[in-house]
């Protein structure tokens, strides 16, 4: 694997895990596709999975994580017994998982059906970060309420609240305090998420109108009406007119 930080110099060498045939060539073939994707190995088995492993010099695996016999998770934990083991990328439809994949060290987590986007974005990880985990802008979020930790999918956030080093994640009907700073998910976000004001990022698909009046301009987000700041209007109208929504007055 290349060093963390660096482009790999080569196209990398994956397999593609799944006891569902067609999922193993859908994902073959978007992965085709890279040409940062060199060989792909198909594996219906686990046990499959491992013997391509074993047999090729293996830069990444996408696991399935329910799989009869051998699972995905069982997979990924013989390769942490490996002194170099490769990248390891779920790919599931399976959401409660996430934790553990967490604790696996996995390099993303990624929810059927996949995105093309998505898994472009897995494989640049791949390349740019070797092995270190990096389950940061996933299609799920890890929360903690009431003492109970559970996963919500990150396309029901509708906006972020700042509240110190925090950001209250909004969905419809509940919010979730995370300990990460706004100015973090902005970056890691920036493709699904636009910043609006100091101490809000909203979800660019749940923005339903804009408002300038009386000098003061403002987004709705469901029922929610949300400040625009004069520093980020611009910012605010040049993404919006992208997705071909005008502001109203």
């Amino acid at each position: 694997m290349p060093a963390p930080g660096k482009t790999a110099a080569r196209p990398i060498t994956v397999v593609v895990a799944d006891d569902e045939l067609p999922a193993v060539n859908e994902l073959a073939f978007l992965l085709g596709r890279d040409s940062r994707v060199g060989e792909i190995h198909r594996a219906s088995s686990g046990a499959q999975a491992l013997r391509a492993i074993e047999a090729h010099a293996v830069d990444a695996v996408f696991l399935d994580i329910h799989m009869p016999a051998l699972s995905g998770l069982d997979i990924a934990r013989v390769l942490a017994a490996q002194e170099r083991p490769p990248a390891i990328v779920f790919v599931t439809a399976d959401e409660e998982q996430a934790l553990t994949a967490f604790d696996l060290a996995a390099v993303d987590y990624l929810l059927k059906p996949v995105r093309p986007e998505r898994l472009a974005e897995s494989v640049r990880r791949i390349c740019e970060s070797g092995t270190e985990p990096a389950v940061t802008d996933t299609d799920v979020v890890t929360v903690v309420q009431g003492g109970t930790t559970r996963v919500i999918r990150r396309e029901d956030i509708r906006y972020v609240q700042a509240q110190g080093d925090y950001a209250r994640l909004h969905t419809d009907g509940a919010s979730y305090l995370i300990r990460v700073p706004l100015a973090d998910l902005e970056e890691q976000w920036a493709g699904s998420f636009v910043r609006t004001h100091r101490s809000y990022l909203v979800a660019r698909s749940f923005i339903r109108a804009v408002r300038v009046a009386g000098g003061r301009a403002s987004i709705t987000v469901g029922s929610t009406e949300l400040p625009v700041s004069r520093r980020h209007l611009p910012g605010v109208r040049t993404t919006l007119a992208a997705g071909r929504i005008r502001p109203s007055s």
